[in-house]
């Protein structure tokens, strides 16, 4: 049976999950961000089957999140490393890691953020980039962009609609 493909969908979100939403690819890149770089680290750290992480280093690669570095000509043998693409979806895997602590994690946090001048606990959150301030649901709200075609326009008045008093 083939997956359904959100690659064409207009929901940044949808968008979002074609290029990482299979776990292997977000865990790699997880790694990525440890500083692992060669396709022995990858397998070792994961624990995943050789085919499996040839398939998802070469999806990221495809979709501009790694690049492949050769760094032994015989045999043929690569370094990963995160494009800026990539370390743009660094703020996503720190939201993940503070939901994870937050609601599944009853032993306590094992991977926490750090301040790396203080070595002090950071809670990372999401704010406003002009303003500074915390996003909150109650104080925003999802809108429609100047792109938004009419299955996103309904969408979107939908929701509006049922968080009406």
């Amino acid at each position: 049976m083939q997956r359904k493909s959100f690659g064409n969908m207009q929901c940044p979100i949808a968008r979002s999950l074609e290029r990482v939403g299979e776990w292997w690819s977000i865990l790699i890149l997880r790694d990525a961000f440890y500083g692992l770089t060669r396709f022995d680290e990858f397998q070792k750290s994961l624990d995943i089957a050789p085919n499996m992480l040839t398939r998802r280093l070469n999806a990221l690669v495809q979709e501009g999140l790694l690049e492949r570095h050769l760094y032994c000509e015989k045999p043929p043998r690569y370094e990963y490393r995160l494009t800026q693409r990539g370390h743009d979806f660094r703020p996503v895997l720190l939201a993940l890691l503070a939901w994870g602590n937050k609601h599944f994690a009853p032993e306590g946090a094992s991977v926490v953020l750090l301040d790396a001048s203080t070595g002090a606990n950071v809670d990372p959150v999401l704010v406003d980039g002009a303003t500074g301030k915390r996003i909150s649901e109650n104080e925003h709200v999802i809108g429609a962009g100047p792109a938004a075609a009419e299955p996103i326009l309904r969408r979107i008045a939908g929701a509006a609609a049922r968080s009406m008093p």
